[in-house]
């Protein structure tokens, strides 16, 4: 079983910063978890891709925010971060937190990850 909780949401004004958080706590048998992201979505959009990273630190980044965002993990943690820089009014949206895991036997029997998600952390980028 494995429980997402994000942290860091807030307003901020254009140009400037905000760090997000989210730790994965981890109960019952041996999980593995692959990959964790960042999602987002803004009113009457759908939810979109932020960026990824895997265990082993490979990143990946939507377009929008190549450049301003820097996610970065903590695998002794189970926890992922999102640096925002220049924001922007358009970065206004829900970001959620997910990742990608294994509990020792679904991967193998169904060849799929198991993924959850976590409850969201508004950021609001306003003057």
């Amino acid at each position: 079983q494995v429980q997402l909780v994000e942290s860091g949401g807030g307003l901020v004004q254009p140009g400037g910063s905000l760090r997000l958080s989210c730790a994965a706590s981890v109960s019952g048998s041996i999980f593995t978890i692959y990959t964790m992201g960042w999602y987002r979505q803004a009113p009457g959009k759908q939810r979109e891709l932020v960026a990824t990273i895997t265990s082993g630190g490979s990143a990946n980044y939507a377009d929008s925010v190549k450049g301003r965002f820097t996610i970065s993990g903590d695998n002794a943690k189970n926890t992922v971060y999102l640096q925002m820089n220049s924001l922007k009014p358009e970065d206004t949206a829900v970001y959620y937190c997910n990742a990608e895991y294994d509990d020792g036997q679904t991967l193998s029997v169904s060849f799929r990850y198991l993924k959850v998600w976590g409850q969201g952390t508004l950021v609001t980028v306003s003057s």
